[in-house]
């Protein structure tokens, strides 16, 4: 069985630089999980000696403290800044843009309208940005837009990891209901280029592994992907919930990893299957 990583997967811009800050920050706390991945958050806390803070209650005014590169709400920011903590922002850029677009449009007195997830960090944190928050809306589809008290000028953004034809659904729709629209492209390069590629292999494999935390956004976004060209799409961790039966028959098996998933995972996968393959090929002589 030939094994083929899609084309681009993995470590975003985003996650590099994060993982970078906090290995520079030996010792910090990161507020809350500084990225989707366990496994790469348990080599920080063993090899850098990086915390985990769930609450700001487990933050003292003595931690240097790392920003989550979901960024955290605006108002729990600013509890730190009031602590004196030692704030090292890993907020990625990409985040960074849609709190700055939200603040600045609800300033100016559009509506805001934040297509994602309400309960993922992210959207929490861009959220926080609107100046009023009885004129700002979380939309995970379309449909959710009915009935909501938009006014006639309304700015829309999305979430970082989102497919662009469903934020695209979204915002047809506001244009179609309002009379103003200023719409912000605020989808992630390296989302677009890690699910075209995705996409494309897993149009000719016959099983595909999409590596990546179960809490994280973009992986699930690939694996979803990934099923509706390839039926048997399986979306891991890390190699030890890989299954020998997975692998039966197949010629063509496809790689692809989500933004918070290290090399070194995928590598781990990738020898784990062909360890699977050979023992399987052992047995049946």
């Amino acid at each position: 069985m030939k094994i083929q990583l899609a084309s681009s997967y993995g470590f975003c811009f985003g996650v590099k630089r994060a993982i970078k800050i906090a290995e520079e920050h030996q010792g910090s706390k990161t507020y809350g999980p500084l990225i989707h991945n366990k496994d790469e958050i348990n080599r920080l806390k063993e090899g850098f000696q990086i915390g985990l803070a769930e609450r700001l209650d487990e933050i003292t005014p003595e931690d240097s403290v790392v920003i989550r590169t979901h960024g955290i709400p605006k108002d729990e920011l600013a509890q730190l800044n009031e602590q004196h903590n030692q704030i090292i922002d890993a907020t990625c850029p990409y985040v960074t843009t849609p709190q700055n677009i939200v603040a600045e449009m609800s300033e100016k007195g559009y509506s805001i309208v934040v297509f994602g997830d309400r309960n993922h960090p992210e959207i929490k944190g861009v959220i926080s940005y609107a100046k009023d928050p009885r004129n700002a809306f979380v939309v995970i589809d379309e449909d959710e837009l009915d009935g909501l008290p938009i006014l006639s000028k309304v700015a829309v953004v999305a979430q970082t990891t989102r497919k662009p034809e469903d934020y695209l659904k979204v915002v047809n729709k506001l244009i179609l209901e309002h009379k103003e629209v200023r719409v912000f492209n605020t989808i992630c390069n390296a989302t677009f280029e890690n699910q075209d590629a995705a996409a494309e292999l897993a149009k000719d494999a016959d099983v595909m592994i999409v590596i990546g935390g179960k809490h994280s956004s973009n992986t699930k976004q690939l694996h979803s992907i990934c099923k509706t060209y390839c039926d048997d799409s399986y979306l891991i961790e890390n190699e030890k919930e890989l299954e020998a039966s997975w692998f039966e028959g197949k010629e063509l098996c496809g790689i692809s990893a989500g933004a918070s998933t290290p090399d070194w995972i995928v590598q781990n996968v990738i020898d784990r299957i062909q360890a699977l393959v050979k023992e399987t090929e052992v047995a049946e002589r």
